[in-house]
């Protein structure tokens, strides 16, 4: 297992070519002291049996797919699935392969890129599908970036995974969490989209204004606001750090896991789109190129 290291005079990333893990972010508080915001083993091998995607890279398809599997162009698939759920790209994903590491730049705006080549019926899924994700450090900002192209038709849907924890407090109660969303996916009680959209107003999913995430658990879909720029923004006024999160995609799944005290935040295509034709498109044809362009950008509040 391979571990890289870039940094910049604000940023510290430490990448593993085993599921292309962000191990370690490390950025300053407000009072200059080096903190690692993201949740993960000291001891990399520790990773091989991790069941939580702790920084992964997730794919084929990030979120849950209902159904067993998919339907594309007359021909149905089937998936892994636990219960009738494909959760997180199937059995293994791509978060438990080995990547190939592209290129390493350091200096000035340090970037690493690795890439990833999954076979056509991997998991199920039809077409070779090649995939290069690029992490790469701005003055106060990671940039996140996934591409991928096939040979043919096939559901894509990459994130990554990293869980966030901006102090080293016990709980995350006391975070100001703010998102670009006024509307969330409804689902069941497996987590599965119904296929209908919930506005937010009144209720516990209502952060069009930031307030204290509280007691609120969420592992919740939430429709990106195109109109306000589809950032999200969260800050802890203990250690000072904010991070706000952009992206390019429709959707953002915001998870706080009950097991220990941190946040994801999934940028992704809407979860089980290859079974709701009115969801945003999910199918990559060939010639076509899959993006996925998310920006965490770290600062300070008092």
């Amino acid at each position: 297992m391979n571990q890289i290291t870039i940094k910049n005079s604000f940023i510290s990333l430490t990448v593993l070519d085993y599921g292309a893990i962000i191990q370690k972010l490390t950025v300053k508080n407000k009072e200059g002291r080096d903190i690692n915001v993201a949740v993960g083993f000291e001891n990399p091998m520790d990773y091989l049996s991790d069941t939580k995607s702790l920084g992964a890279s997730i794919g084929r398809y990030a979120g849950r797919i209902s159904k067993g599997g998919f339907k594309l162009n007359d021909k149905s698939y089937s998936l892994f699935s636990n219960n009738g759920v494909h959760l997180h790209g199937g059995r293994e994903g791509f978060a438990k392969k080995y990547w190939n590491i592209e290129q390493v730049h350091q200096g000035d705006n340090p970037y690493i890129t690795l890439s990833y080549f999954s076979e056509d019926m991997e998991e199920g899924y039809p077409g070779n599908l090649k995939v290069h994700l690029t992490y790469k450090l701005e003055n106060n900002a990671l940039h996140i970036l996934h591409s991928a192209t096939t040979d043919k038709a096939t559901p894509v849907n990459l994130t990554n995974h990293t869980y966030f924890k901006l102090d080293d407090e016990e709980q995350i109660d006391e975070y100001s969490l703010q998102l670009a969303c006024s509307q969330y996916l409804d689902t069941d009680a497996a987590l599965v989209p119904s296929g209908k959209i919930n506005s937010v107003e009144n209720t516990a999913y209502d952060f069009l204004t930031a307030k204290k995430i509280g007691k609120t658990r969420l592992d919740t879909p939430f429709v990106l606001n195109s109109s306000l720029d589809k950032k999200t923004w969260i800050a802890s006024t203990k250690s000072g750090i904010s991070m706000e999160v952009s992206t390019n995609q429709p959707s953002i799944v915001v998870y706080t896991p009950i097991e220990f005290a941190a946040i994801c935040f999934e940028t992704q295509n809407f979860p089980d789109a290859p079974n709701h034709p009115h969801f945003p498109n999910s199918i990559l044809n060939p010639g076509e190129t899959y993006e996925n362009n998310s920006i965490f950008r770290f600062g300070f509040v008092n």
